[in-house]
């Protein structure tokens, strides 16, 4: 497994991250088990997560259950801001909210301290200072290593980074961003000051919800356990016209057909094609089953040349 830094930090985190949405919500502990011993016998180190996920709080505490004594082997990212309760006092980036929340996370996780700690999305009510301050005394206490943020636009990244700079802490080191040859508009909107600022990305959606692993077919039922297939999706009622459209489709074949022509397969594609992108610091997907990890570990084994990438880029 190939080890890049994360951004400008001193942070070794693995090529390919498992996302650990999944447990506790879709996968149950043996399930969750199965995944994630699968991910640390392939060499993954980088373990993503957030309070909220799995009905708040159910993947952490699976992941604090699991990992045991391996805990030390890997980087343990989590996430906080979302709603965890009802009230406002249950969400945000607030001093008082962000003690709570990383202790709480704590707790669940079974650990000692966070080696990356994650705004999971801004919060207008809160000066960036007042978030800032609170995550760099937990630095320093220990009990986090690292910060990054999610969800941000440009112009509120910018803001922090100069605010960390003014405030002479370290500030955000990565940042997650829905990024994929199928959703491009950050190479246009982030792009620039990731490279210039020394933030990675940790791209959420890389799969462009599984239509880059093959799994879905035009004209065919969406297979059973999908993600496109989980009932009463929220967000799947806002993007299912754009997703199962004849145009994504069309840029979904031509793709494949890439590939084909280059014996590989569109998973392959998706992997090396992120990991060709300087500014990307590991490609973060989620699995319901160990094969899936397998696969996506594999399919990162593919080196794009500058002249693939060139012809690529004309698939749009």
């Amino acid at each position: 497994m190939q080890l890049r830094t994360l951004g400008r930090s001193g942070l070794s985190v693995s090529a390919i991250g498992l996302g650990c949405n999944n447990f506790g919500l879709r996968l149950d502990r043996e399930e969750s088990r199965a995944v994630i011993h699968a991910a640390l016998d392939a060499g993954i180190t980088l373990f993503d997560t957030a309070d909220v996920y799995g009905n708040q709080g159910g993947s952490e505490t699976l992941m604090g259950e699991i990992f045991g004594e391996r805990r030390k082997d890997i980087v343990l990212a989590t996430k906080f801001g979302m709603p965890m309760g009802a009230g406002d006092r249950m969400k945000g980036a607030s001093r008082d909210y962000i003690v709570r929340a990383a202790e709480a996370s704590l707790k669940r996780l079974k650990t000692d301290w966070i080696d990356l700690y994650q705004l999971h999305k801004a919060d207008p009510a809160t000066p960036i200072d007042e978030t800032l301050r609170a995550l760099e005394d937990l630095r320093r206490a220990g009990k986090v290593r690292y910060v990054g943020s999610s969800n941000m636009t440009p112009a509120e990244t910018v803001e922090a980074h100069w605010t960390a700079q003014k405030l002479g802490i370290e500030g955000f080191v990565s940042t997650q961003a829905e990024y994929s040859l199928m959703t491009r508009g950050i190479e246009a909107e982030h792009q620039r000051y990731l490279e210039r600022y020394g933030i990675g990305l940790l791209p959420f959606f890389p799969l462009a919800n599984g239509f880059l692993s093959g799994k879905y077919k035009r004209g065919m039922d969406l297979p059973a356990g999908s993600r496109l297939a989980t009932p009463n999706a929220p967000w799947l009622e806002r993007e299912s016209k754009r997703l199962l459209s004849n145009d994504y489709f069309d840029r979904v074949e031509a793709l494949e057909a890439f590939a084909r022509e280059r014996g590989r397969t569109i998973l392959e594609l998706a992997f090396g094609w992120l990991l060709s992108r300087g500014f990307v610091s590991s490609v973060i997907a989620g699995a319901s089953r160990p094969e899936q990890v397998t696969a996506n570990v594999v399919a990162a084994g593919w080196t794009l040349t500058a002249e693939e990438l060139a012809a690529i880029d004309t698939i749009r």
